[in-house]
């Protein structure tokens, strides 16, 4: 739904707490997730092996032309371009080990296993402002924040018996994060993430925000069937989210982040993250305060940009927490789609779709959505500010 990117559906979440309906807000992986609705829990989340982890487990719910291309062929030491996959990367078919790397990674990144892919394009940047807007003027396309929320389609993600919101309140809005004044208890979600009317991908701050000379910047508040809708126009598709993982580490073997295993906070800023006190006081050490333009940091092994932090990206498969066990006595899985049945024990009712890759909300002390192994989820009629997608092609 539109509020979930955090774990807690945007929109139920913060349209039944105006109800005064108790719901366990769950903790968002990385405040690059979105909030769900529950009844409040602190941030308590542990590794496998018990100890300190991300507390963000969720992001809240709905509620190219680029200057580098691949060569498609060599002849004679002469290099053919292929313009059929301007502004992608290939990504050469290969093995490697999917899931948690260090003492972060949460329970349903392991067990580590291995996957056998095949060769892919990927985006080299996630979708940019100006690539989807010449989707959208090309098809007419109505993104999901920019519609009514669908009461009929809401309820079916929340217990049985939920009343009706108010009217008003299912009008068309997306999720924004708002800094707190000062420090605050983080078990409260609704604290820094505001539901607010008119907030879309053209006014990812509100309505009164723009996206005019933020062209280059990733387009956000885009909800998993948005993310399609583009991938089909483009003649492409969204990733697995093995073979997302597979490029983020970019050929190096079980390391942490796309960039290897130096930490996010030592040496020069490898990605778009938040420092400083969350949510109150960013410092804005990278140089961004929110989203930064496409191409800011530098790439990793396999030429591909913001593959750690910035913005969330969408993923093809179904979310289950217990995904990964199904690989327990498998030698290796080859080209894996996900399962066939979603499941989130946080919020059972609700269908939801896998993100990958953190965001600027995320930090080392609060959540590390920026690690190759990383996990989160939201239904896919969720979108956020902090929630994008790039896309991947076969030969």
């Amino acid at each position: 739904m539109k509020l979930n990117n955090l774990k807690i559906n945007t929109p139920k979440f913060f349209l039944l707490l105006s109800l005064g309906i108790k719901w366990s807000l769950f903790v968002l992986i990385s405040f690059c997730s979105v909030p769900i609705f529950a009844q409040q829990k602190t941030c308590d989340s542990t590794t496998s092996k018990g100890q300190k982890s991300c507390c963000t487990k969720a992001l809240p719910k709905r509620f190219a032309t680029i200057e580098f291309t691949q060569p498609s062929q060599k002849n004679n030491n002469t290099i053919v371009l292929d313009t059929a996959h301007l502004g992608m990367v290939w990504i050469p078919a290969g093995e490697f080990m999917m899931g948690g790397d260090n003492d972060q990674a949460r329970a349903d990144e392991f067990p580590k296993h291995r996957v056998k892919l095949n060769g892919f394009y990927m985006d080299e940047t996630e979708v940019t402002n100006e690539q989807f807007e010449k989707f959208v003027q090309a098809t007419g396309y109505v993104t999901t924040a920019e519609k009514d929320v669908d009461w009929n389609e809401l309820k079916k993600q929340l217990p049985p018996n939920t009343p009706k919101p108010d009217q008003e309140l299912l009008k068309a809005a997306s999720l924004v994060f708002v800094k707190t004044p000062e420090a605050v208890n983080l078990s409260d979600y609704s604290q820094w993430w505001q539901w607010m009317h008119g907030a879309n991908w053209k006014h990812p701050q509100g309505p009164q925000s723009t996206i005019i000379g933020k062209e280059k910047y990733p387009v956000v508040h885009i909800s998993w069937d948005d993310a399609n809708a583009y991938c089909k126009w483009a003649g492409k598709r969204l990733p697995t989210e093995a073979e997302w993982e597979y490029a983020a580490r970019g050929g190096m073997k079980n390391t942490i982040y796309s960039w290897g295993n130096t930490p996010v906070d030592s040496g020069s800023f490898h990605c778009n993250y938040w420092q400083g006190s969350f949510p109150n006081q960013n410092e804005n050490l990278d140089g961004f305060d929110n989203a930064s333009p496409a191409k800011s940091f530098m790439p990793n092994s396999y030429g591909l940009y913001d593959m750690s932090g910035n913005v969330w990206e969408w993923c093809a498969d179904l979310y289950n927490n217990n995904y990964y066990n199904e690989f327990k006595n498998v030698k290796v899985a080859i080209n894996p789609k996900g399962p066939l049945k979603s499941y989130d024990p946080d919020e059972p009712m609700a269908t939801k779709r896998v993100m990958r890759g953190g965001s600027f909300l995320c930090n080392e002390s609060y959540c590390s959505g920026y690690r190759n192994s990383s996990r989160m989820k939201s239904t896919q009629d969720s979108g956020m500010e902090h929630l994008g997608f790039r896309c991947v092609k076969n030969k």
